[in-house]
């Protein structure tokens, strides 16, 4: 299913060890996509520029991938994910692989690489992913109560974590960004998990399931829909659903807002 491929260079003096990790279908393009991570400062068009990460995408003979670069962690975390727990990147490709073996939409994981120093510890490292153009993201359901076909998507959304979580995958992430949904026309769409790497495999409670949607700052309009749709699935009762979301999202909105408060006074108090 996937190859690895173990590159030493020796800039000055410290030496790196870049290895590269491919899925089995791009085992023959491994060069080329080793040589796009090389140029990625230099190169490609740029869709994400964030604090540790930044997304690009390339041409890779004709299909767009795009390229999320994990910037070095500091000391610690390096330890860590050197020693004792696997990289983002590796989990990405990890996690990808699991949720299309488990028929979960998510782009495909062509490949991904780690570059460590002589001492073993993590230094950069970079996912690879074939590119989705998608349509919009539930954020724009959220602030637009009037988006076009509202309900229905919701009630698909709804469908697409009932079957997350029936393949035992708490996606810890499960925020308003991290979904890509594609419009294939007649009121169908298709959905796509991304920023995978915070998940938890494991057999979820109905109350943890709920627990799962709390990030997505449900108004009380979007919570019956979902917990409507999701009781219908599941042989829950909706009364209990809508109350447990309620519980869940009030609860997070609470804690995001009481933390935004106290950033807000100790910033006034400098």
């Amino acid at each position: 299913m996937q190859s690895t491929i173990f590159y030493t260079f020796k800039p000055k003096i410290i030496s790196y060890i870049v290895q590269i990790t491919t899925h089995s279908l791009y085992k023959e393009k491994e060069a080329l996509i080793s040589q796009l991570v090389d140029d990625f400062l230099s190169s490609g068009d740029l869709i994400v520029q964030g604090a540790r990460n930044t997304i690009k995408s390339s041409n890779l003979e004709g299909e767009k991938i795009n390229i999320k670069f994990f910037q070095k962690p500091g000391l610690f975390k390096s330890i860590i994910y050197s020693f004792f727990r696997s990289t983002k990147a590796k989990r990405s490709f990890d996690y990808a692989n699991y949720l299309l073996e488990h028929q979960i939409p998510t782009p495909f994981p062509v490949a991904y690489t780690e570059e460590k120093n002589g001492l073993g510890l993590l230094q950069d490292s970079y996912y690879i992913c074939k590119h989705i153009d998608y349509d919009f993201t539930i954020r724009e359901l959220i602030h637009n109560p009037l988006f076009p076909d509202r309900n229905n998507i919701l009630e698909q959304f709804a469908a697409f974590t009932y079957k997350m979580h029936e393949a035992r995958v708490n996606f810890l992430d499960h925020s308003p960004g991290n979904t890509l949904i594609v419009n294939k026309g007649a009121g169908k769409y298709d959905f796509y998990l991304i920023d995978l790497n915070r998940m938890k495999f494991e057999t979820l409670s109905i109350e943890a399931r709920m627990d799962n949607f709390k990030k997505m700052w449900l108004s009380k309009t979007m919570v019956k829909v979902i917990a409507k749709k999701y009781a219908e699935l599941s042989g829950q009762s909706e009364e209990k659903l809508q109350q447990l979301l309620l519980e869940k999202t009030k609860t997070f909105k609470g804690k995001i807002t009481r933390k935004k408060y106290l950033k807000l006074k100790l910033k006034l108090m400098k």
